[in-house]
Order: C-alpha cells, then sequence, then structure tokens
C-alpha cells in the first residue's frame, strides 16, 4: 500500500533485511518527527548477506534470499510489544515484529534473485548452482521443478504478467525463457549477449506490464553496452536501450500502463497508452525510460558511490526507489506531468480484452483446461485416427506432441493472429546510426504489486489494489500442511494451480482451506473462515496471527511449534440416566472469533470484496453491523441487527452468519433471498458456491442448501461418522461448484457427503498405500495434465506424484503393484463420480484406459466399453443412461477408442466397437 518497504543486504555479522517506514521519506515533517519511526524491523536471521528482497503480490510475505544459500518467508505477527535486537542499543526497538515462517533448502549456492509470480502461485529463486528452483507457495516447502539448463551463475529472473513464462538471465551469456505448462525451454536468446565480458553482480532483468516486451540486463550492440529489448512475439531482438557507459545490471518496469496528460482545456487527443521502464547500470546512473519517447526521459548521472543493485517503482507508478552496492538507498518522485496519467482498471482491462479476448488476468488452469482449447486439439486427434486407420499407427500422433500449441488458442482465436494484428498497428522510427526503434504498443497489464533490494529493494504492494492479489498463497505456509509423501524434485507433473477451470472449478469457495491455498487474500478472514484446532488468546491484536497456534495435520518434525489445544470428544454423561448407557460423545468444533472489521475475497474473482464492519451505529440500544459487497466500483451494503462473524460470497450469492446465530443470504446485487434461517449452534465455517450455501455448526452438524431452488440437499447431517473413533479435527471444508460438501480431516482423510446415498465416502486419504505404490505415470497423456483440475485434485494436493516414483523404486513385485495401481485408479474414477467432477472423471477414465489397455486386462475393458456405447437397440427394459455427470458416454467411447487401437491384442475389441458407433452414427 505503499507505506513500508524493505531491503536486504550486508549487516555487522550477518544477512540483514530491514523494513522501512516509507512516510520519513516522502515528507520531510515527518522525518522530523521523533515520534514517528523510520526503521519497522530488523530481522538478522540470514547467515550470510542478503541479495533479494521482494514482497508477494499481495503484500503479506516477504521473500528474501542470501549468500547463505536459503530462502526465507516473512510474514507479520501479532504485536508483542516493541522487542530489540539482540545486542543492540535500546533505540533500535521493532515497532512491527515479522518473523520467517518458513525457510527455503535446496540451492547449494548463493542464492542471487527471487521472483513471485502472478497471484503468488509459484515463488522461484535461482543461485549461483546454474539452477533455478520454483517452489509451490501455497505448499512451502514443496518444489514444482528445478529448472537446469543455464551453464552459468543466474543472476535475475522475472514472470511474465500473465504466468505463462519465466524469464532467467545467467553468466554464460544466455537468456532463457521458460514454459510454466510444462516447465520446458521455450527459447533460449544469446546473440546479444556473445559480447559480454566482466561479470555484474546482479543481472535483474523486467517483463513489461503488458507482457509484449522483455528487458535483460546486461547486454552489448556494437562493442557498447545496452539493454536488450525482447519481444514476446517470436522472441525477436531488434530494439534495445543505450546510453549507458557500463554494464546494465538492473531494469525495472513500473507496474502501471500509462496515457499522455492532457492540457487543461484541449480537447483531448487520443494518445496511444505507453510503458515506463527504469534502467540501473554499474556506471552508478540511472535512467528512466517512455516506450513513447526515442530518447530517455532523464539520466542521473553518478546517482551513487558504486554499482547500481535493485530499483522499486511505488504501487502508484510515480515513486522509484534506487538501491547501491554502497549501501544507500534513493528515493525519486515523479509527476503525473512528467509520466503521464496511470490508465484505471477499466482501461487496463479494455486493452487486455483487445489484445488477448479477456482480462489478462488467466490463471493457469482457465489457460490450460478450458474447453475451448482441448475441443480443437481433441478434433484434430480424432481426424488423425480417421485418417489413419491402421489402429497400431495411432502411437506416433499422440496429443504430447501437439501441447505446446495448446494453450495459444484462446476464445477461439490464436495468440499468435491477434498479436500479427497488434504488430501492424505498431509505430516504427530508425535513430540517426539507422537502427530501429519501435514504439511499443502497450498490450496488457497486471499489476504485479511490487518486488523488493541495498542489494535489493521493494516496495509493499496493497491488499485492495493488486488485481494479482487473488488467492492467498500461503496458507501451506501457516497452517503446516504436510504430506508424508516428500515432494520429489525431477518428478514434471504440470503444477497443480487451483482456480479458475471453467469446466470444473471449485468455484466460489472463498474460503477453501487447503494445501493449494485457494481462499481469500484478506488475512484477517483467514482464521474465521474454517474450522480449525487454536488457542483463542485474549492478547491477539490479529485474526491472522492464531495461524501459529492451528496446526493441520501432524506436527512437522522440524518445526518447532507451540503446542496447541486439539480438538476433542467430550464425553458426558448424562445428568439424568440416558436410555444409552454408553457416554453420549459431544463434538465441538472451535468458532471464528468476533473482530471489529475484517474483509473477504469473493471467490476466484479477484476483484469482488466483502468487508464487514461490526457496530457501526446504536439505533435505539441495538448495535448495528454493515456488510458491503464491492466489485469494479460496482457496490452495495446491507445493515444486520447483530455482529457478524463469518461472511462467505460466491458469483450469486452472498452468505453473512451473525453472532444471534442468524444465517442471511443475499444475490451478488445486494437482495435478501430468504428470511434469517436460525442455526440451533453458532457456526464453525461457512461457504458458498454458485447458488449453494454449506453451513457447518460448532456441534460438527453439516447443510448444505441451494437457495435458487430454496431446498436442502443435506440436512444436519452429523460428522459423526467419519470423527468417531478418531482424535482428528477438521482442518478445511469447502463446496464445489456442483454442491457437493468436502470435509478434509487432520489426519489427512478427506471425506465428501453424498446427498444421493446419504453417506459420506472417503475420497483421498494422505497415508493411503495405495497411492504410495501406484506407477501409472506411462499412462498419462501431457494433455490429461490439463484435465487434472478440481476437487478432487486439490484434495489429494501432489502426493500422487511421490507415489508414482516411489514405486519405481519400491521393490514391490510387478503384479503387485499392477493391482494396487488398478485398485487405486478405479477409487479415483468412484471418487470423481461421487464429487460430480466431470473433468476429473474423463481424465481419470483415459488414463484408466490406458492402463488397462497397456496391462492387458481384456475383460475389465470390455466391461468399460460395453456401458460406454450401451444397448444398441433400444428396449423398454433397459436402465443405461446416456449420459455420465453430463458427458455423453458415446463421445467418452470415441475418445478411449484410439487408446485401445494402440496395442495389437486388442485389434478385434477396437474393431467391434468402431463399427458399433458407425453404425450407430449412420441410424
Amino acid at each position: 500500500d505503499g507505506t513500508k518497504f524493505a531491503t536486504g543486504g550486508q549487516g555487522e555479522d550477518s544477512g540483514k533485511v530491514v523494513i522501512w517506514n516509507m512516510a520519513p521519506v516522502l515528507r520531510e515533517e515527518d522525518e522530523r518527527n521523533e515520534n514517528i519511526p523510520k526503521l519497522l524491523c530488523q530481522m538478522d536471521n540470514h547467515l550470510a548477506c542478503v541479495n533479494c528482497v521482494r514482497w508477494s503480490n499481495n503484500g503479506l510475505y516477504l521473500a528474501s534470499g542470501g549468500d547463505d544459500k536459503l530462502v526465507m518467508v516473512w510474514k507479520r505477527a501479532a504485536f508483542i510489544g516493541p522487542s530489540t535486537v539482540f545486542g543492540s542499543s535500546s533505540k533500535l526497538a521493532n515497532v512491527e515484529q515479522w518473523r520467517c515462517v518458513m525457510i527455503l533448502r535446496n540451492h547449494t549456492g548463493d542464492v542471487m534473485d527471487v521472483a513471485w509470480s502472478p497471484h503468488d502461485v509459484w515463488l522461484a529463486s535461482c543461485s549461483v548452482d546454474n539452477t533455478i528452483v520454483i517452489w509451490n507457495a501455497r505448499k512451502f516447502p514443496e518444489i514444482v521443478m528445478t529448472l537446469k539448463g543455464h551453464t552459468g551463475l543466474v543472476k535475475g529472473l522475472t514472470w511474465d504478467p500473465v504466468g505463462k513464462y519465466i524469464a532467467s538471465q545467467a553468466d554464460d551469456r544466455s537468456l532463457k525463457v521458460w514454459r510454466t505448462m510444462d516447465w520446458q525451454l521455450e527459447t533460449n536468446i544469446t546473440k546479444p549477449f556473445s559480447e559480454c565480458g566482466g561479470t555484474t553482480h546482479v543481472l535483474r532483468l523486467s517483463w513489461s506490464p503488458d507482457g509484449q516486451y522483455l528487458v535483460s540486463a546486461h547486454a552489448m550492440n556494437n562493442s557498447g553496452p545496452t539493454a536488450q529489448i525482447i519481444e514476446r512475439d517470436g522472441w525477436k531482438t531488434n530494439m534495445d536501450f543505450v546510453g549507458h557507459r557500463k554494464a546494465v545490471t538492473v531494469v525495472k518496469f513500473n507496474p502501471k500502463i500509462f496515457k499522455k496528460k492532457q492540457k487543461n482545456g484541449s480537447t483531448p487527443k487520443p494518445s496511444c497508452p505507453y510503458c515506463c521502464c527504469a534502467v540501473g547500470s554499474k556506471d552508478r546512473s540511472l535512467s528512466v525510460w517512455l516506450t513513447s519517447l526515442k530518447r530517455p526521459l532523464v539520466v542521473i548521472h553518478d546517482l551513487f558511490d558504486k554499482s547500481i543493485m535493485d530499483i522499486t517503482w511505488t504501487l502508484n507508478g510515480l515513486g522509484l526507489l534506487v538501491c547501491s552496492m554502497d549501501g544507500t538507498v534513493a528515493f525519486l518522485d515523479f509527476s503525473q506531468d512528467e509520466l503521464g496519467d496511470p490508465l484505471n482498471e477499466e482501461e487496463k482491462n479494455a486493452i487486455h480484452q483487445n489484445i488477448y479476448g479477456k482480462s489478462l488476468a488467466i490463471t493457469m488452469e482457465s489457460q490450460l483446461s478450458s474447453t475451448i482449447i482441448e475441443n480443437p486439439e481433441m478434433l484434430k486427434y480424432q481426424q488423425e485416427r480417421q485418417g489413419n486407420q491402421n489402429p497400431d499407427g495411432a502411437q506416433g500422433i499422440g496429443p504430447e506432441n501437439q501441447t505446446p500449441k495448446l494453450t495459444n488458442v484462446l476464445n477461439g482465436e490464436s495468440l499468435e493472429d491477434i498479436r500479427k494484428n497488434l504488430l501492424k498497428k505498431q509505430v516504427e522510427t530508425r535513430t540517426a546510426d539507422g537502427r530501429r526503434r519501435i514504439t511499443p504498443l502497450c498490450i496488457a497489464q497486471l499489476d504485479t504489486g511490487g518486488t523488493a533490494a541495498v542489494n535489493s529493494i521493494g516496495m509493499k504492494s496493497n491488499l485492495l489494489l493488486t488485481s494479482a492479489s487473488k488467492i492467498e498463497p500461503m496458507k501451506a505456509l501457516d497452517s503446516r500442511f504436510t504430506e508424508r509423501s516428500k515432494a520429489t524434485p525431477g518428478v514434471t507433473s504440470v503444477p497443480l494451480t487451483i482456480g479458475i477451470t471453467p469446466l470444473d472449478r471449485v468455484k466460489d469457495s472463498s474460503s477453501v482451506k487447503e494445501p493449494k491455498g485457494k481462499d481469500e487474500t484478506s488475512s484477517d478472514s483467514e482464521d474465521k473462515t474454517m474450522v480449525k484446532s487454536m488457542a483463542k488468546r485474549k492478547g491477539e491484536m490479529e485474526g491472522a496471527e492464531v495461524v501459529e497456534k492451528r496446526k493441520k495435520g501432524r506436527p512437522r518434525k522440524d518445526a518447532k511449534m507451540m503446542p496447541f489445544p486439539q480438538v476433542t470428544f467430550l464425553l458426558s454423561k448424562d445428568k439424568e440416566p440416558s436410555r444409552l448407557t454408553t457416554p453420549i460423545a459431544v463434538l465441538k468444533l472451535p468458532t471464528p472469533s468476533i473482530q471489529k472489521s475484517f474483509s473477504t475475497q469473493v471467490s476466484t474473482d479477484g476483484v469482488t470484496y466483502l468487508e464487514v464492519e461490526n457496530e457501526v451505529s446504536m439505533v435505539f440500544g441495538s448495535r448495528l453491523s454493515q456488510l458491503k459487497w464491492s466489485r469494479e466500483g460496482r457496490e452495495w451494503d446491507a445493515l444486520l441487527p447483530s455482529r457478524i462473524i463469518i461472511a462467505a460470497g460466491s458469483s450469486d450469492v452472498v452468505a453473512v452468519a451473525c453472532e444471534d446465530r442468524t444465517l442471511s443470504v443475499f444475490t451478488a446485487c445486494g437482495r435478501r433471498l430468504i428470511p434469517s434461517i436460525i442455526l440451533p449452534v453458532p457456526m464453525s465455517a461457512l461457504h458458498c458456491s454458485g447458488h449453494f450455501v454449506m453451513a457447518l455448526t460448532a456441534s460438527a452438524m453439516l447443510s448444505v442448501w441451494d437457495v435458487q431452488k430454496q431446498t436442502a440437499l443435506v440436512k444436519n447431517e452429523s460428522l459423526n461418522p467419519i470423527l468417531s473413533g478418531t482424535d482428528a479435527t477438521v482442518s478445511q471444508s469447502f463446496l464445489t461448484q456442483q454442491g457437493v460438501a468436502v470435509v478434509s480431516l487432520s489426519n489427512g482423510k478427506t471425506y465428501c457427503f453424498n446427498s444421493s446415498l446419504e453417506t459420506w465416502n472417503l475420497i483421498a486419504d494422505k497415508q493411503d498405500s495405495l497411492v504410495q505404490c501406484t506407477d501409472f505415470r506411462n499412462c498419462m497423456s501431457a494433455q490429461d495434465a490439463l484435465g487434472s483440475m478440481g476437487p478432487l485434485a486439490l484434495t489429494q494436493g501432489r502426493n500422487l506424484s511421490a507415489g508414482r516414483l516411489a514405486s519405481r523404486l519400491s521393490s514391490t513385485p510387478h503384479h503387485l503393484q499392477q493391482g494396487m495401481t488398478l485398485a487405486f485408479l478405479e477409487k479415483q474414477l468412484s471418487s470423481a463420480l461421487i464429487l460430480l467432477s466431470a473433468s476429473e472423471y474423463r481424465h481419470w477414465l483415459l488414463i484408466y484406459a490406458r492402463f488397462l489397455v497397456n496391462e492387458g486386462y481384456e475383460l475389465r475393458l470390455r466391461e468399460l466399453c460395453r456401458d460406454l456405447l450401451g444397448p444398441v437397440h433400444k428396449s423398454s427394459s433397459s436402465s443405461w443412461e446416456p449420459t455420465v455427470l453430463g458427458l455423453r458416454k458415446r463421445d467418452l467411447l470415441t475418445e478411449v477408442l484410439p487408446v485401445i487401437g494402440q496395442n495389437l491384442r486388442f485389434q478385434r475389441l477396437f474393431t467391434e466397437y468402431q463399427d458399433q458407433l458407425e453404425l450407430l452414427r449412420l441410424k
């Protein structure tokens, strides 16, 4: 929010991270005022010099990397009163408490740069060990991938604003761009760097906020140092920023996109939006460029005594902090007259709309598993299949070969086409020496918030401002999710980022609490939306800090945690002798504590907020509380006569639970849908998804309502069946898009309530030995990885990949392992079915079919095909359903057949069903 910035560097005997107050930097009177602290907190945990500090996009976390080979993640702790750094004078009291919540150990050399991806899905770190590690920011310390390929020290990282690529620059005179879809190398750029001699301490490259340009640090042109501009379109390298006398060390794009400032009274001329970029060099000077001008806007010479190390812009795009190797930080303030008018959200979105067909907040999933993308791909597979009737020839044309093209189609138009059209509009000019200069067209922008640096500097970005703050990434970090299976480096599987899959997003679980960390950004609401075991301590100032006391899963050995009360069964003998002689188990789930105010982010939609203000005013002795809903400038509010404990929302409804045990439900436009529901006991967790509302009460009773049809899907079901006999408590709960309630326990088991069977069904178990020993890796195509997102994947997390690896190393005999894999795959199929998750059902069905084909299970394969084909002749006695979860079974069969055709053993089966389908088609 622009109130503080962080620096990292060398302390007296350790690496040092300092969080500073921005006010004394901005205003002279605040600097003179003794009561306004300059230094907010100093952290000396790093064992050696800190090379980089970066705020997460939602501003809740700070990551730092240093020469001690460690990456540390920091979070603000509740105020515990001023503390002093050990051994220092009392003047250095810490005003704020920041604590290290996670230490990431993997690099074998100094960590040079760290970078959060858009939406804080991943955290990347690079090192002098020549590697880049991608950490799963929602389940630290899990490693998603280690990128190897550089042959020199990697000294800089930058994500593109869409989260589709990450670029790295190293001492090996190359800049590499990696795809996040499969973590493979997209392009390797070496030409502009071939002349580069001498080394720089850092190479901080930067991606423009519209995603169109990637600017490298150190490059050479005619033996002069430059910053190379690389166009996203075709990775062309025709332009550069020239003028520094020594190597460029750092480039940083302004998070804003600007348009020309209109003169007063003149009629506004439509001007092309442009970006702004700051470049720092070893020559101790700083230049600021606007892509609408041929020359730099300003060059400041000899700003420092030594090389410039890092640059960060303030979130409003008008301030610039620069730090140097000489231990100092400079602040530069620009006016809007100088830079221009920053575009507002709507104008920015309009630009996104023009280029990408929709807002750039496309996360991984919506890019990958939207049906729009898959269909042409499937179609192509089918056409090739028809054109290649030799059943065994199908092997050469697996979808693997086409994956890269997969993501490039959006709304029926390929990104390439969109770009080409745009490039036609580009303005090209030539400089006096004949070099091309292109005025960059602004394409689209996602505020990736501030980053961080006197080796590194970062500006904290505001929770409610960044569009990127969609999901709070690090719930896992607080809640210490533990999985028995270690994430194994080297096991590639497309990362399960959770979010916007059109097919099957766990929509609107504004408070899904689970490893993937899909939930709201507001830290205050963390502790209220979730069933948790926690100690309510009167001294807690911020709700968020209760987190430390709340545990999910088993305590990790390495995390020395505070003791915490487990929620256990209270066995109570009734006062009057009851008919039951056995004691009755009273289940008690914790309820959120009441806060004066809090805000919640609704669902996967990064721009919708619910704000709660308790006791806004007194009327006739009763206290009124206010609920405020805002989305992109539209807002409404509602007054309630009791203090609000939990608020949750989806794209269709908003539900609010109050202290007087009432539950109110409103439409997304603020109209009350039903009179207050009276709950028998206080609420423990509340979730909305679509038109469904789920309530979990303190007495461990679950209800789910469809408020549109005004019916109860689940009626006061007790959690007794799944909790009895264990000392587990509920660690998270959520509601799927189809209105299925999912509850995970602290013992690693996850259940869903099936309203048609009226049973609790076990859908995931972290300790399941079947999972550990299954091996279906060879049955997965690159395309499958895209369909595996949804409620089942959410609950199982990534322990599947570990299981698949374990099996290869274990000495399990083949037939046993084969049986376990079969059992596991059938379990996955039935779980997807009971969760009503269509995309996951199709995903596991295809893997299951491939497994049956590879291992030669003819009977099961026949049974599967028979069920998918159904009776060829209509008869009244048949109970066959033509669809499953809205998917047509015969369409699924057409997808399974090419798989069967790949094994010559099943030629007869293949032709038999191929002919049957053909007959049905002709009918």
